[in-house]
């Protein structure tokens, strides 16, 4: 898995359109109708490397003409999270772009307290560590969402 550009200084313009057009691609080959209302919402949600709410997202839809009830926000971001192409942030009630869409990946979502920036990180070793523990309870994990707040580099910096 390639390093987290979230908390680093890059091209946010070319990060976007790079996360398009391999939804596209992804898109085309799963046979999936990437609608214009359903492209414009991972387009939002990939211009920053941030949790959007739902209704963040519908107010951004709606000055686009794409209507300003929340079952067009909230469909558009089931299906995105339902095909990879988004994740849920549970502790933010919040929609992130999935940093790696089409691989097959189970993150640790790190956010920011200050800014709500979110990365997202191989989270192997925790899911490890975790079974391990599970085991001697005979419990096994099937599915997890892991989520972490701490402070970026750029807010811990100007805290500094």
């Amino acid at each position: 898995m390639p390093e987290p550009t979230a908390f680093h200084e890059h091209d946010h313009a070319a990060c976007r359109d790079e996360g398009l057009a391999h939804a596209e691609e992804i898109a085309r080959a799963r046979k999936l109708r990437l609608t214009p209302v359903r492209r414009r919402t991972l387009e939002i949600l990939l211009e920053r490397h941030r949790a959007l709410g739902a209704y963040e997202v519908l107010e951004r839809l709606a000055e686009d003409g794409f209507g300003s009830q929340p079952p067009v926000a909230y469909r558009a971001l089931e299906f995105l999270v339902e095909n990879g192409l988004a994740h849920r942030i549970q502790r933010l009630n919040a929609y992130t772009a999935c940093a790696h869409p089409g691989e097959d990946h189970s993150p640790v979502f790190l956010i920011c307290s200050e800014c709500k920036s979110v990365a997202e990180a191989p989270a192997q070793g925790v899911l490890k560590a975790m079974s391990q523990a599970a085991q001697p309870l005979g419990f096994a994990i099937t599915q997890s969402n892991i989520e972490a707040v701490g402070t970026c580099p750029a807010c811990a910096e100007a805290v500094a």
